[in-house]
């Protein structure tokens, strides 16, 4: 009977790469990760702080515009997005595990040592992103009080003092930790893999969901600490991810080496 029930369990592909690990391993991953920051702080405070940049040019657009209503949408569809610009600090912890001198220009142009599965996966999260901020903006219309003014102040008091806009946070927040769920699962180790075994984009993505789907407990953890880092950096204007974004990545790859078997 154990016999067949094991039979008839669903698998996932590429599950027999997979390490099992538990949740006292993941507090590690992060300690290693600041040893790397720690061990080559130029080239990853300066790797991240190219993309706190982009956050507050992308913010003072959103703000020039009137179009402040967008901020929490994207601030939230930047985690969506948020694997694809860490390659540079996976190549960091790389060269540093092989015994290298990492350098910020090997950083910048780590997407290209797997070009083709690592835009395909760019590209793919570029997409999901879109989607998502078109999501909030039909979401907003439906549900959110029309009078509300463009400002902030108002665009706060509306939010936590109406039903519409309590109705609008709910839903938001069901979408987006939706989207968020299936974007970790097919991202979370995807492009330590294309990094360091040349895999494709597809081979990638389903090796990252098996090693989810087999360590749910301890990758939900890791998946709500590394919002909370990234978060707490946008909190500080952004520039906090000039910090938090580096510890995040270089953790990712040592959570990478502890789950998929080498």
């Amino acid at each position: 009977m154990a016999a067949i029930m094991q039979t008839n369990a669903p698998r996932w592909a590429y599950a027999d790469r997979v390490n099992h690990v538990e949740l006292a391993d993941v507090q590690p991953w992060f300690d290693k990760g600041f040893k790397d920051l720690a061990a080559a702080p130029f080239a990853s405070l300066a790797y991240g702080l190219l993309f706190a940049l982009i956050g507050l040019a992308l913010a003072g657009l959103l703000w020039a515009t009137d179009a402040l209503y967008l901020l929490l949408p994207a601030c939230c569809g930047f985690m969506l997005v948020g694997p694809a610009l860490t390659v540079g600090f996976q190549a960091i912890s790389r060269d540093l595990e092989q015994g290298k001198t990492p350098s910020l220009r090997q950083a910048l142009g780590a997407w290209r040592e797997d070009a083709p599965a690592v835009l395909g996966l760019a590209g793919l999260l570029l997409g999901v992103f879109l989607v998502w901020m078109r999501l909030a903006q039909i979401l907003y219309a439906l549900v959110f009080p029309p009078q509300v003014g463009p400002t902030l102040d108002s665009l706060l008091t509306a939010t936590f003092t109406t039903s519409g806009g309590m109705e609008f946070l709910a839903l938001f927040a069901l979408l987006g930790a939706g989207l968020a769920a299936v974007v970790f699962a097919g991202g979370a180790f995807a492009l330590q893999l294309m990094l360091d075994r040349k895999v494709g984009l597809m081979e990638a993505v389903l090796t990252s969901f098996a090693a989810v789907a087999a360590n749910p407990g301890p990758m939900a953890l890791w998946a709500v600490l590394l919002a909370g880092l990234v978060f707490a950096g946008m909190a500080f204007f952004s520039i906090g991810l000039a910090v938090s974004l580096p510890l995040a990545g270089h953790a990712a790859w040592h959570a990478y080496r502890a789950v998929i078997k080498r």
